[in-house]
């Protein structure tokens, strides 16, 4: 079963690499890389499609977009699913598994009414959905406590909620946790130390630990989150002003 393989793979100290794709023909670069699973990413998915992050995109747009990567290719497929559209536990586990997706992604700060959910109110939302999923499903919970820190004081302001969270959920049943976007290395060591033995996600980025400090902290799951697209992006941009200049692009 694709989520029991998935599930496998969250071994903290030697953690799954997921290099987020936005659709089936970027999925299929993952696979062919070596990677074991394919993760989407809902800010790149939306961009793709011409809507903004944040839930911008309807839900039948980003599920089609899963659907068809999940036909692309045969390894297990994690969907961001922001914080589930308005989507009640049930219609959401129902829609993640007409993809055929192994896993989920599920935030919570509720993009639908702006605003964070309360731990027990996410926890409850978590409960239901693995109700409906069971073991079918391996849902990743991203707890958003360091969204809006700046520098190391700010994140370990922010460390008791992150934790408070973590247990919360992993109490109403999260295989995973996700504290995003942590970028100080003590920091995220304490979040991993105070959730232990539970999988922990890492965001992998420019001006935080690098894969091998993430592996030596016991993260079990790193993600990329928009970083391939923004290189992508990058790239296709640096190519056309050099075409709009004269230049060659290659």
């Amino acid at each position: 079963m694709s989520a029991q393989r998935l599930r496998a793979l969250h071994v903290p100290g030697d953690p799954l690499v997921l290099p987020n794709a936005w659709d089936a023909d970027t999925a299929r670069l993952v696979v062919d890389a070596g990677f074991p699973v394919v993760a989407t990413s809902s800010a790149a998915v939306a961009a793709s499609l011409g809507y903004a992050d944040g839930e911008q995109a309807s839900p039948d747009e980003m599920f089609d977009v899963a659907a068809r990567i999940t036909a692309a290719v045969d390894v297990p497929l994690t969907v961001d699913v922001e914080s589930g559209y308005g989507l009640s536990a049930l219609e959401l586990s129902d829609r993640l598994a007409e993809t055929d997706a192994a896993g989920c992604n599920i935030e919570d700060t509720d993009q639908q009414e702006g605003r964070r959910r309360s731990a027990s109110e996410n926890a409850a939302f978590l409960a239901g959905l693995k109700e409906h999923s069971g073991d079918l499903l391996v849902v990743n919970a991203r707890i958003d406590s360091f969204l809006d820190a700046r520098g190391v004081e700010e994140e370990r302001a922010a460390l008791p909620d992150a934790i408070e969270r973590a247990r919360a959920y992993l109490d109403a049943g999260a295989d995973c946790v996700y504290p995003i976007h942590v970028r100080s290395a003590e920091v995220l060591g304490e979040f991993v130390s105070a959730v232990s033995p539970a999988p922990v996600n890492a965001t992998y980025l420019p001006d935080g630990p690098d894969l091998a400090m993430l592996a030596k902290l016991g993260v079990a799951r790193v993600s990329l989150g928009t970083g391939l697209w923004r290189l992508a992006q990058a790239r296709i941009s640096g190519a056309l002003s050099a075409l709009a200049e004269g230049t060659s692009p290659f």
